[in-house]
C-alpha cells in the first residue's frame, strides 16, 4: 500500500527510531511492502520506515532500473536492510547533490564518506555485510540517517548550494521531488 511520506518539520521525523526485534512477522513483511510501494509510487532511490510514520530501523534502497530522479547514477541493488551499523573506511569524503521524499521539490549538496562498510539484516533475519562505494555509499548513509533522527539539509554546509529543484536543475525531468 501507497503510504504517505512525512515532510520535514514533523517531529517525528527528528526522533531516533528503535531496533526491529523480531524478523519474519507479518506485521514487519506489511512494512516493507509499503516501504516498496511507497519508495516505487515516489521514484525514490530509497526510503526509511520513520519517512512513513514508522519508527523502526528499517530502510530499502536501489532499484532495478534507472531512478529518474538521479537519470545518471549508477545502479545499487534492491536491498532492505534492517538495524544497520555504517562504518566509514576512510575518512575521505565527497560532496554530492541529495534530495529526499521528506524534503520535496529542494536539493543540496551533503558531504558523505566515499567508502563504508555497512552491516545489518535482511527481512528474514540474515546478515548482511557490504562495502559500498561512491554513489551506493551515499544512498546507505543518506536513508540511514533518517533512522538517527538525521535529514539532509541539516548537513549542507553551504547554504549557496540548496535550494529549490526547479531553480537548481530546470532541465531535469522530474522537478517534483
Amino acid at each position: 500500500m501507497i503510504r504517505r511520506i512525512l515532510k520535514m518539520g514533523e517531529p517525528s521525523l527528528f526522533e531516533p527510531s528503535k531496533k526491529v526485534e523480531r524478523f519474519g512477522t507479518a506485521q514487519l513483511h506489511e512494512l516493507l511492502l509499503d516501504l516498496r510501494d511507497t519508495m516505487m509510487d515516489a521514484n525514490g532511490a530509497g526510503i526509511a520506515a520513520p519517512q512513513i510514520g514508522v519508527n523502526l530501523q528499517v530502510v530499502i534502497f536501489g532499484a532495478d532500473e534507472v531512478n529518474p530522479r538521479y537519470p545518471d547514477a549508477p545502479m545499487v541493488p534492491r536491498t532492505v536492510l534492517i538495524n544497520p551499523v555504517i562504518t566509514p573506511l576512510s575518512d575521505e569524503t565527497e560532496d554530492g547533490w541529495e534530495g529526499c521524499l521528506s524534503v520535496p521539490g529542494m536539493r543540496g549538496v551533503v558531504p558523505r564518506h566515499l567508502k563504508i562498510r555497512y552491516t545489518g539484516f535482511d527481512e528474514k533475519g540474515q546478515p548482511i555485510d557490504r562495502v559500498a562505494e561512491g554513489f551506493h555509499a551515499r544512498v546507505v548513509q543518506h536513508e540511514c540517517d533518517h533512522l538517527w533522527g538525521m535529514l539532509f539539509p541539516m548537513r549542507v554546509r553551504d547554504m549557496s548550494k540548496f535550494g529549490y529543484t526547479s531553480v537548481l536543475f530546470p532541465d531535469l525531468d522530474d522537478n517534483d521531488d
